[in-house]
């Protein structure tokens, strides 16, 4: 399989020497709603504290105006009656103001708000990483479509990933029961046929795919334990090490997997 590797240590570890000294680069941490926000504040926090970020925006549905002090760095978009993002061009336009969006999700499960963050990303020029329900959510609103943008990845369970490729009606089945070959078999597939990247956690490995090469890193490297997989700090930390790293999406995420 000369698709697939399993890394035993850093092959990448020089791309930290990438990491710039001055601040640089505006990240977007886009998600929240009218009860939950608490993740999106503290993942923006995170950023400009390990990473030399020079802005990370929170992004949030104007449902929690007010509950928040109003900075430079926080932008307020149209919300739906239930406190999720709305449809609008403002948030079409947000996905293009910085250099890297992190969607990282509390979106709820409303059908405007994912037909609206579905749009946003079918048209997104930007890198995008999304994670945590947002998948859930956008796997249900024209995937066929936003899956065909190579600016995306991809970081949900294997599970998550098998709703998705039933949602596309792709031909080969993921399952959590199959073996890090074949989970990783079905990934080297699934990213030929779609431009878009991987990170799922599937037998104590951290697999990352694009465009057919699949990585594996044990999860005990990365510093986390599965709990804590999906928390977005590790997403926060792989958006950083792309950010600098641009175009080398497979070396920059592993070397930000790796604790």
């Amino acid at each position: 399989m000369e698709y697939f590797e399993k890394l035993e240590k850093n092959p990448y570890e020089d791309l930290r020497w990438n990491i710039p000294e001055r601040k640089q680069g505006t990240v977007n941490i886009i998600g929240g709603n009218a009860q939950r926000f608490r993740d999106e504040v503290k993942i923006a926090e995170f950023l400009e504290r390990e990473y030399p970020v020079e802005m990370a925006r929170l992004v949030l549905p104007e449902a929690l105006r007010g509950k928040l002090p109003e900075l430079p760095n926080i932008s307020f978009l149209p919300a739906t009656e239930s406190g999720g993002f709305g449809e609008s061009q403002e948030l079409v336009d947000v996905f293009g103001m910085g250099d890297f969006n992190l969607i990282l999700g509390d979106l709820s499960r409303n059908s405007v708000t994912g037909k609206a963050v579905a749009s946003a990303c079918i048209s997104s020029e930007k890198m995008t990483l999304v994670t945590r329900d947002a998948i859930d959510l956008l796997a249900e609103n024209r995937p066929e479509r936003w899956l065909m943008n190579e600016n995306l990845i991809l970081m949900g369970s294997v599970m998550q990933l098998m709703k998705l490729l039933r949602a596309v009606y792709y031909p080969k089945m993921l399952l959590a029961s199959q073996s890090l070959v074949q989970v990783s078999e079905v990934l080297h597939k699934f990213t030929l046929s779609y431009p878009i990247a991987i990170v799922t956690l599937h037998n104590g490995q951290i697999l990352v795919a694009k465009d057919g090469m699949v990585k594996a890193v044990e999860l005990a490297k990365s510093g986390y334990m599965p709990i804590m997989f999906w928390g977005g700090e590790l997403a926060a930390k792989i958006v950083a090490m792309n950010l600098f790293n641009p175009s080398q999406f497979i070396p920059a995420t592993v070397c930000g997997i790796w604790g």
